[in-house]
């Protein structure tokens, strides 16, 4: 079993023997949820047909994996990131994670180990956080913003990428009567140019993929490709990559086979 304790959402993969998924469960809930992230390993147990006793090793990532204590070992999510995208997507060399409340830019090597990475966990900009306080301003669901915004031009320009700064900043276009397509499209603009920053740092390769909550959004994907001037790919469950990862680490675990010591090497558990 492998379970990403995210900043807002829980992710529990559960693989066979043989490495084959049979059960996945992505939750939503409040911040670093321990309530949240027990439902999603009840969830994906239940959805297996397993009781806890026939999960042969745990390992824990993400912002809260110290505070599953069951967990046999933890690493960062840097690390189950890159093995849950080289998985996901064989051949990917730069996977693109941007979750609730950072974004990472991870180069992975022909093996599927981190080669490099780039992170940036200080501000919320061009996060999940970020896109739902857009969502409350232009009072438009989270869901739909992605697709407002493919309607919108570049007939605006929205500056700041600081969540209580951008907000104020949309307040004031709306005042004005900008188009709230037009402000929808200037955000993800700027997010997708801010996220090539990032990938500038690790050095841009490809095939790249797109991981997280944020890749759900279509609008995103869209501008960074064209910001990038490389095809994103989105796996089918882009939100498990952790997750998984987090599980191939397990199996190995349990196989005897070592991981290489790469970013993010198993941590100490949690008294």
């Amino acid at each position: 079993m492998g379970v990403d304790l995210g900043s807002t959402t829980a992710k529990t993969v559960i693989l066979d023997a043989d490495g084959r998924p049979v059960a996945t469960s992505v939750l939503r809930m409040g911040a670093v949820s321990r309530v949240g992230v027990k439902a999603s390993m009840d969830r994906a147990l239940a959805d297996a047909g397993l009781d806890a006793d026939a999960i042969g090793r745990m390992v824990s990532t993400g912002y809260g994996r110290r505070l599953i204590a069951d967990a046999d070992r933890s690493f960062t999510e840097i690390t189950c990131h890159a093995r849950g995208a080289a998985t996901l997507w064989p051949g990917v060399r730069l996977v693109i994670d941007i979750g609730g409340q950072d974004s990472k830019a991870i180069a992975v090597d022909e093996n599927g180990f981190v080669d490099r990475f780039a992170m940036n966990d200080r501000c919320a900009s061009g996060t999940g956080r970020f896109f739902e306080v857009l969502a409350r301003a232009l009072e438009v669901d989270l869901e739909a913003i992605g697709g407002l915004a493919l309607e919108g031009s570049d007939a605006v320009a929205v500056s700041s990428m600081c969540a209580t700064f951008a907000e104020t900043e949309v307040i004031s276009l709306l005042a004005q009567g900008a188009a709230i397509a037009d402000i929808a499209a200037s955000v993800h603009r700027a997010v997708a140019a801010r996220t090539v920053g990032l990938v500038a740092q690790v050095g841009p390769r490809e095939p790249v993929v797109m991981t997280g909550g944020v890749a759900k959004n279509a609008a995103l994907v869209r501008f960074l490709s064209e910001a990038l001037r490389l095809e994103v790919a989105v796996p089918d469950e882009p939100q498990i990559s952790g997750a998984y990862g987090a599980a191939l680490l397990a199996l190995d675990d349990l196989r005897g086979v070592r991981v290489p010591p790469t970013v993010g090497e198993a941590l100490p558990m949690a008294p």
